[in-house]
């Protein structure tokens, strides 16, 4: 458990604030993980409850009486797992002992978060490539930070630039690039409700900037 009465600089950086990154950071207090997960379980429990009660729900009912703790641990240990830096993946950098010089590309990669607005999903596909500096990572990992970052709220284009700093940081190397497809619940099943749009942020470095790469990396994921 941290020590708030501690360095804050040193607190920020324990607590995965990027605090110094021109506003990308996910919005966080300082206390943010002065409590432990079945600690914030327990609390978030007792507020969902009282949720349910005032909206009028009877929590003796069988189908509901474990609501509240489902939820809570659900926030806590899984959609919003993200926000704890302790499950930040671990990577490990190999050498690129095949001297492969062109971009890599994984698309298609699952993107499952929450909006920030409303607490509902945003759901759909990450696309991303990096040209090797030298080192590589394995593919997996790329998922996992994709996943570490999406399982916090989240507004899409913060989502799109944490997942790319957070790349060209690993790979050493400024040549990524990260495009996003998503749909977003609180368009489709609230507010205008519509059903058949998507939403697309892009976040180029290094020779993606180039229009030609940028061109081959698009075709690659059959984007246009």
């Amino acid at each position: 458990m941290l020590n708030t009465m501690g360095n804050k600089e040193a607190l920020l950086e324990a607590l995965d604030y990027e605090h110094h990154w021109n506003g990308l950071s996910t919005p966080m207090r300082e206390d943010a993980q002065v409590l432990s997960p079945e600690e914030k379980i327990q609390k978030i429990r007792g507020h969902f409850q009282e949720i349910m009660e005032t909206l009028g729900m009877d929590l003796n009912d069988e189908n509901l009486q474990d609501t509240p703790n489902r939820v809570a641990k659900m926030f806590v240990n899984e959609v919003f797992k993200g926000l704890n830096p302790d499950n930040k993946p671990e990577i490990k950098l190999f050498n690129n002992k095949y001297k492969y010089k062109e971009m890599l590309v994984e698309r298609d990669i699952t993107v499952y978060s929450y909006c920030e607005h409303h607490f509902v999903p945003i759901i759909g596909k990450a696309h991303i490539a990096y040209i090797s500096s030298g080192h590589v990572i394995g593919l997996s990992k790329i998922n996992r930070l994709v996943e570490y970052y999406a399982k916090r709220p989240q507004v899409q284009e913060r989502l799109n630039e944490q997942i790319a700093k957070a790349l060209k940081e690993v790979l050493k190397t400024d040549d990524v690039a990260v495009v996003i497809d998503a749909e977003h619940l609180c368009v489709k099943s609230r507010g205008i409700q519509d059903t058949a749009s998507s939403t697309v942020t892009a976040s180029y470095h290094g020779k993606f900037k180039d229009p030609e790469v940028r061109k081959e990396f698009l075709h690659y994921v059959n984007l246009k």
